[in-house]
């Protein structure tokens, strides 16, 4: 067999995404594994060796099939050093050598990158970017995640934390708590749990009649496509609501714009969904606040490989940097 393959993998909270990728970025199989977290997240890193042996030996691949294992993992990562600081969210709570530990188990070369910006990476090779070189990456999900890429690299900062564009203060007075220690972070009113706080505040506010109002009471929470459906059905306070969603992260799009004039600002994740009801406000609070340069000049698309791009990504990692 001359073709060769690149295996992806995406930690996440909850589950390990893992894929079997061609060179060309084009996905054979994928599968998953729960991230177990017991014990400070030990087992994580023997629980992806053996997941990946079992595909191995399934269909029927040696070593010499492989050209390695590119991994996103969610924290900050020293490239250099195969070094994840720390992932609280799955029990890493010191440095734990990810690239070095997963070699050992392996015998596959690894590279790894944190998993916004392998998501950022994947977009870019393959989905909304488009092969741009100059790519911004949004996640909208629990928390806001980000990438930067430039001439077609990540950009990484002294620490590996470039790209933190879920905690831009976006909130400067009496912002809300965030779990990174500040207040007012763009996480706290862009994310899924910062929009429902958002429409949650506005319901309070005021007495005018609702959608959400009724949703709220018969569920006890709203989410963000609730929100996104109300908007709609010509909801007033919905449209409220996503005009101030829109004009935290509009400013703050329009700001990393103007530093760094990417040809696109791609946006994924759960809020995302909502499709151009998020966009079309989005944009034109971005064309408000960019320099006027960068508003003609840099695009808002939504993110299209969903799921697929932090394995995509991944693999990304493996043909460019290994």
């Amino acid at each position: 067999m001359s073709e060769k393959f690149i295996i992806g993998v995406d930690i996440g909270g909850t589950t390990v995404k893992q894929a079997l990728i061609k060179e060309d970025g084009t996905i054979v199989e994928k599968w998953e594994i729960p991230t177990n977290k017991i014990n400070n997240g030990t087992q994580i890193i023997p629980d992806i060796a053996a997941s990946i042996q079992k595909k191995m030996l399934q269909r029927n691949l040696s070593k010499e099939h492989l050209l390695g294992i590119g991994v996103g993992a969610p924290g900050p990562v020293n490239m250099q050093t195969g070094i994840l600081y720390t992932a609280v969210n799955i029990g890493w709570e010191k440095p734990v050598a990810l690239r070095d530990e997963l070699q050992q188990l392996t015998g596959l070369s690894v590279v790894i990158e944190n998993d916004a910006n392998v998501a950022a990476l994947g977009e870019m090779w393959k989905g909304a970017g488009d092969g741009a070189r100059d790519v911004v990456c949004v996640t909208l999900g629990t928390g806001v995640g980000g990438g930067v890429i430039v001439n077609g690299d990540i950009a990484h900062g002294i620490k590996g934390a470039a790209g933190e564009i879920g905690h831009i203060t976006s909130v400067p007075v009496d912002g809300y708590y965030c779990n990174c220690g500040k207040y007012g972070c763009l996480e706290t009113v862009a994310s899924a749990t910062g929009v429902s706080r958002l429409a949650i505040d506005e319901l309070k506010k005021n007495n005018e009649p609702s959608i959400l109002r009724e949703t709220l009471h018969n569920t006890g929470h709203l989410s963000a496509k609730a929100i996104f459906d109300a908007v709609n059905q010509g909801d007033k306070a919905a449209a409220k609501i996503v005009d101030q969603l829109t004009f935290y992260l509009g400013l703050a799009l329009a700001n990393l714009g103007s530093a760094l004039n990417p040809e696109k600002i791609v946006i994924g994740g759960g809020v995302s969904k909502a499709g151009e009801t998020l966009l079309t406000p989005l944009r034109a609070k971005f064309k408000q606040y960019a320099f006027p340069t960068v508003a003609e000049s840099t695009t808002l698309e939504i993110a299209t490989l969903g799921n697929d791009a932090g394995v995509i990504g991944a693999a990304w990692l493996i043909k460019y940097k290994h």
